[in-house]
């Protein structure tokens, strides 16, 4: 079985499991963990975790982080500049959190996303470089009633992920859901 047929599997394992009604916006986190060099495959077989997620009794909405950076910066009154002096961009990265903060939002309203949909982030490796996916999942956590379901290309070891297995990874609390561990 390949590594994200794999994954799959755990995955339907976990989200099969009864959803606790009083869990903390952190605990109800997920990372789905893969080697970044199986990205492409993952997005070809993404409808198979919807398919999962739906026998599992669940709604799920799918938010894509792809794009959006060139979206915002391509807005930006200056972005000619910016192309320009990218070195001018870091302070601007605040802003871009916001931006996704606000994008993801009005992504909830327009699904109805209630506390029975997995929303499922895709696109995570765009963001290198620019935000930790720290930040971003702290900002979109609160938002999500149900599950907040994170494809994460990259690497976990005790706790500590890592994007694009970089040298800057982080602590978090959230469930990992791995190719090799069952629940």
């Amino acid at each position: 079985m390949n590594k994200i047929k794999s994954l799959l599997h755990s995955y339907e394992q976990y989200i099969a499991i009864p959803w606790r009604d009083d869990a903390a916006p952190a605990q109800r986190v997920i990372f789905c963990i893969y080697n970044e060099n199986n990205e492409r495959v993952l997005r070809v077989k993404i409808e198979e975790f919807d398919i999962a997620t739906t026998q599992a009794g669940h709604d799920w909405a799918l938010f894509d982080l792809t794009n959006t950076f060139a979206v915002w910066l391509g807005s930006q009154k200056y972005a000619v500049k910016y192309f320009e002096q990218p070195n001018l961009l870091n302070a601007l990265y605040p802003n871009y959190l916001r931006y996704l903060a606000g994008e993801f939002r009005s992504f909830l309203l327009g699904h109805s996303a209630d506390s029975n949909t997995v929303v499922a982030v895709e696109g995570v490796a765009s963001l290198f470089g620019i935000l930790k996916v720290k930040d971003v999942v702290d900002a979109f956590a609160p938002l999500v009633k149900g599950r907040l379901l994170v494809f994460f290309p990259g690497s976990f070891d005790n706790n500590n992920y890592r994007l694009l297995d970089g040298y800057d990874g982080w602590n978090y609390l959230a469930v990992p859901i791995t190719a090799d561990k069952e629940f």
